[in-house]
């Protein structure tokens, strides 16, 4: 029995302790969503270094440019997911969080996109295109005013009918951006690669007055293999200008012309 009675009390002591936790959590919700915004805390997340959006711009895109201001506002008028929709929507926006703390800030972290390449204009197909950057998804999005890329140039009538690479028939292209990208040497070496309407791609280097012809976007492997021992063995005993055209496009074969 005297057990049956501490064991009751215990619960009771318990069950008091969870209605006061209770309580607690919502007098500081209730306190909490009276509180008004004091100012903006932004967090650029970059990818690589690199330096697309500011503080400031992010502020333009929160507010509308000014024309729906949060300073100042009621947290309990303020609808979250409206303004992470908001800022969505710019392409310089790869993904972003928008939450408050216990201080009276309103937090918005903001994930920029990586570029693997840049898009030129080139020919008739897309003269009116003056500059985007491909993602690491395959996404086509803005220049920035803040900050220019070193990536690779792309250019080429393909891109008349593909505005995008982040579909199945263009991921062998995106996984080709991405090898350069990720190898140190090719990131260096590439400076433009061109693809014509049948999707086959020249690449044009840094160092050498030659071009290179890789054809389709297949068999990655082999071919980076075959141009690398171009590289390392044949142009720097003939010579880095000694060659015009370099073709690894066919299966067990290097031409040097």
């Amino acid at each position: 029995m005297f057990s049956t009675f501490k064991s009751s009390k215990k619960w009771l002591l318990i069950s008091g302790s969870i209605f006061c936790l209770i309580g607690l959590i919502a007098f500081t919700e209730v306190r909490h969503s009276q509180k008004h915004i004091r100012k903006v805390v932004i967090q650029l997340n970059q990818i690589d270094g690199y330096r697309f959006l500011t503080r400031r711009d992010v502020m333009g895109y929160l507010t509308n440019e000014g024309v729906d201001p949060v300073i100042g506002k009621n947290y309990g008028d303020v609808d979250f997911r409206r303004l992470e929709m908001r800022l969505r929507q710019h392409g310089l926006v790869k993904n972003c969080q928008v939450s408050k703390d216990l201080a009276g800030d309103l937090l918005v972290v903001i994930e920029q996109p990586r570029p693997l390449a840049r898009l030129m204009p080139s020919g008739d197909g897309i003269r009116n295109v003056s500059g985007q950057y491909v993602s690491e998804e395959g996404r086509f999005f803005p220049v920035s005013m803040n900050y220019s890329a070193r990536v690779p140039v792309l250019t080429g009538n393909y891109f008349a009918q593909n505005r995008s690479l982040a579909n199945e028939r263009n991921r062998p292209l995106l996984d080709l951006l991405k090898r350069i990208h990720d190898d140190p040497f090719w990131r260096a070496q590439i400076t433009e690669l061109s693809v014509d309407e049948q999707g086959e791609i020249t690449m044009w280097p840094q160092m050498g007055n030659h071009k290179i012809e890789f054809g389709l976007p297949t068999e990655l492997d082999e071919k980076f293999k075959k141009l690398k021992l171009v590289y390392t063995d044949v142009l720097p005993a003939k010579g880095w200008d000694h060659y015009s055209r370099i073709s690894v496009q066919y299966r067990n074969q290097i031409v040097c012309e």
